[in-house]
């Protein structure tokens, strides 16, 4: 089937260090702050605990960053990028839900490395109300692109519906993903956490589509009713005369 072919497994365990991203003081920087969470909760990392780890002085990371949200925005767009340049050309002709299908398994694929300190982040999350919504926000703008990069817009307002949900949509996935024992316990459960959440979503972006399209029949009204000359009326011509 093609969904089995496009179960993906991750090879390296998750308690294995992810190779080095690069040697950029950029890079040295986002691969210090994941392996910092992947023992250690967000909220309890330091830029200068980042810096020691990275091996860079705290000008060179304030250079580079603002803050600990802005390394972790980083790694996000990382992962982007990986996906983004990923090959999907053999889902072309598939319909947008066996595209958007492929593009978020990528995106776990991706993200597979980092998963203890996915699951660290997220766990801090659920403690910290603004940090769940700076994360919900990233989120959403990384959901635009996967949209995109499966075909399907994410412009305008109905856009921007389709990517908050995507991002709703994947959180559950990953958590579910998070939840498993085993790699390949992982891919189950994540593949049918992404189907249930891509079923659920057609039938939402139904929903939003013919609520989108509401104003435009209010505000042009029923249609309204030829009028018809009385029997008794001469012709046009004659009322004319």
């Amino acid at each position: 089937m093609a969904r089995e072919a496009r179960k993906r497994s991750s090879e390296r365990k998750p308690s294995e260090p992810p190779p080095p991203r690069g040697t950029s003081d950029r890079d040295k920087a986002v691969d210090a702050l994941m392996a910092l969470l992947a023992d250690n909760p967000f909220e309890e990392i330091g830029l200068a605990e980042i810096a020691g780890r990275a091996g860079l002085k705290l000008s060179v990371l304030r250079a580079e960053f603002g803050s600990t949200l802005a390394i972790w925005a980083a790694h996000v767009k990382d992962i982007d990028k990986k996906v983004l340049a990923g090959d999907g050309g053999d889902m072309t002709e598939e319909p947008p839900r066996d595209r958007l299908f492929d593009v978020e398994m990528r995106r776990l694929e991706a993200m597979a490395p980092y998963r203890d300190a996915v699951r660290s982040m997220m766990r801090s999350a659920r403690r910290n109300p603004p940090l769940a919504l700076a994360l919900n926000a990233m989120a959403v703008r990384s959901q635009s692109w996967m949209l995109e990069a499966a075909g399907i817009s994410a412009a305008g307002a109905h856009g921007a519906l389709r990517a908050q949900g995507a991002a709703l949509m994947f959180a559950r996935v990953v958590q579910a993903w998070l939840d498993a024992d085993d790699d390949e316990d992982a891919n189950d459960r994540a593949m049918a956490a992404l189907d249930r959440g891509l079923a659920s979503a057609e039938r939402w972006d139904g929903f939003m589509r013919d609520l989108c399209a509401l104003p435009k029949c209010i505000l042009r009204g029923p249609p309204r009713p030829r009028r018809r000359r009385p029997y008794d009326e001469g012709p046009a011509e004659a009322d004319a005369a």
